[in-house]
């Protein structure tokens, strides 16, 4: 099994299947079948709310510099959505549970990580400030962004792994090739690994003015999918939150289809915008 990521279509292993969440769309599919209640209606529940996967965004009133902890205020009242399921195939590993977060202001989309890990794989001794091709062959978490619903084809992606060494790329499928490693956000992003508690978090601040001209609007809705590979062959994973295709010829992470969504909304639960 391959992901096609190289300027030169250079590939990458990777395992098998999707999975998510905390919140998602509770409306069944067309011609989704639910007659049979019991273990077979739970199931289809639960492909349905893999294949439409619902993240929210929730406004803040001030912008932060991402500093690696996620439990201070900011973070405290956002809503989460989690996967653990092999991308390709239906796979659960649970130890290997990814939580995501999100918040947005004016300026800035932001994301936040919880990844929990056995042990960490990463490229020991590199500068992180430099930007690392090849990062997807170690740890790392993944966000695929698409601001335009007009333009599936073309998106964002980020990466980060656990020792904070990053990459992003201008996505547009329909050029070869398909990744520009000279397109640069100016994403920040922090990382911290709790080596007792076997979890490792991220908190990017990625500016809306490197995905869109036209900036964000109370109740807009993006696409977008998240990410997480870990550990090493033969215990290498790789996790998806919306349901990646199965039986592709080439198992690559680039599926716009398979994107879930980001709804971006004014407060919070409470209704507070800490």
């Amino acid at each position: 099994m391959t992901r096609l990521r190289n300027l030169s279509c250079a590939c990458r292993p990777l395992s098998a299947g999707a999975a998510i969440l905390c919140i998602a769309l509770a409306t069944p599919c067309p011609g989704l079948s639910i007659a049979k209640a019991g273990a077979n209606g739970s199931d289809q529940k639960q492909e349905m709310q893999r294949n439409h996967p619902v993240i929210l965004s929730t406004w803040a009133s001030h912008d932060i510099r991402p500093d690696g902890n996620l439990k201070k205020p900011f973070w405290s009242a956002a809503q989460r959505v989690s996967f653990d399921q092999a991308a390709f195939v239906r796979t659960s590993y649970p130890q290997l549970e990814t939580q995501v977060a999100s918040r947005w202001t004016r300026d800035y989309l932001y994301l936040a990580f919880w990844c929990h890990y056995e042990t960490l794989n990463v490229f020991e001794g590199e500068d992180p400030h430099k930007e690392r091709w090849g990062l997807w062959e170690k740890d790392v978490v993944e966000a695929f962004i698409a601001p335009d619903s007009m333009r599936p084809s073309h998106y964002f992606e980020f990466e980060v792994a656990p020792n904070n060494q990053w990459i992003d790329l201008e996505i547009d499928l329909t050029k070869k090739p398909f990744n520009d490693p000279q397109w640069n956000s100016g994403f920040d992003h922090v990382t911290r690994v709790d080596a007792a508690q076997h979890v490792w978090t991220s908190e990017w601040r990625i500016p809306i003015a490197a995905l869109t001209s036209s900036g964000i609007a109370r109740g807009e809705v993006w696409h977008l999918n998240f990410y997480r590979s870990d550990g090493t062959a033969p215990h290498r994973h790789n996790m998806s939150w919306g349901a990646l295709p199965q039986k592709l010829p080439q198992n690559s992470f680039h599926q716009p289809k398979s994107f879930g969504t980001v709804h971006f909304v004014k407060a919070n639960a409470t209704g507070r915008d800490n």
